[in-house]
């Protein structure tokens, strides 16, 4: 029994933390709560978008490699269409010239026939780049504001820091400790929240800037091919031959 009356002597006699992040939230009431549940919400949309944008990079990616090895070696663009994914950024460009150059025949002069082609396939590659971007300009607003958008937790903490001195007299630690600490918890929570989504828009900016990059080079061939009547195709290396079968050991006399 000696035992069991020390140990709950000395939880009672255990300082209480009255400071902690859910006592400086309680103490900051509305807007303490509003602030953070904000953050919160930028946070979670800022690593849903980092998620779902890096895997649809890394899908086109992929497609973009199997393509090399693929489709330039059909005989025309009709059959080479066939043998990429449907739905794909790079079958929408193939789907795109041909179906420009069913329609050029329309045009009277050559001059104009090309720039229909090349305009139909400039307009195809905005279209790919326009969603690769979607969620992009969410990450940028979030890493713009939500710093601020602590600030204002933070001057909201600091005021009712000024407020309890004011009413106290007196600028002791227990009137100024749970106010100033709120203000640093948001001050903080903004930081935590823009930082990630900054990096986030940088690096899926670049990746997307690659993207492009590699969607007018095959645009351009494209249209070079159609232009040619398929005569012009980019070089691909040559498929890898297939490994020859062991000659049988000779049989001994």
């Amino acid at each position: 029994m000696l035992i069991v009356d020390l140990l709950t002597a000395a939880a009672q006699a255990a300082p209480q933390n009255k400071f902690g992040f859910a006592e400086a939230l309680e103490q900051g009431g509305f807007i303490a709560y509003a602030t953070v549940v904000i953050l919160g919400i930028m946070s979670f949309g800022s690593f849903f978008i980092l998620f779902t944008k890096f895997f649809e990079q890394r899908k086109i990616l992929a497609q973009y490699s199997a393509l090399r090895a693929s489709f330039w070696r059909a005989p025309s663009l009709k059959e080479g269409v066939a043998k990429l994914e449907k739905n794909s950024a790079w079958r929408q460009i193939v789907d795109d010239g041909l179906a420009a150059e069913e329609a050029h025949g329309k045009m009277t002069d050559a001059l104009e026939a090309h720039d229909w082609l090349h305009g139909s396939l400039a307009r195809s590659e905005a279209s790919v780049n326009a969603r690769l971007a979607t969620g992009l300009p969410f990450l940028a607003t979030v890493g713009a504001t939500s710093p601020f958008i602590g600030l204002f937790g933070t001057v909201v903490g600091i005021y009712r820091a000024l407020i309890n001195i004011g009413i106290a007299g007196s600028a002791s630690i227990d009137k100024v400790a749970g106010p100033v600490g709120e203000a640093l918890i948001m001050t903080a929570l903004g930081l935590l929240v823009a930082v990630p989504a900054v990096l986030a828009y940088n690096y899926l900016q670049a990746r997307n800037k690659r993207i492009a990059e590699l969607l007018s080079g095959f645009s351009t061939d494209v249209l070079a091919n159609i232009n040619s009547k398929g005569a012009v195709k980019p070089a691909v290396a040559a498929a890898p031959a297939a490994a020859k079968p062991a000659a049988a050991p000779a049989a001994k006399a």
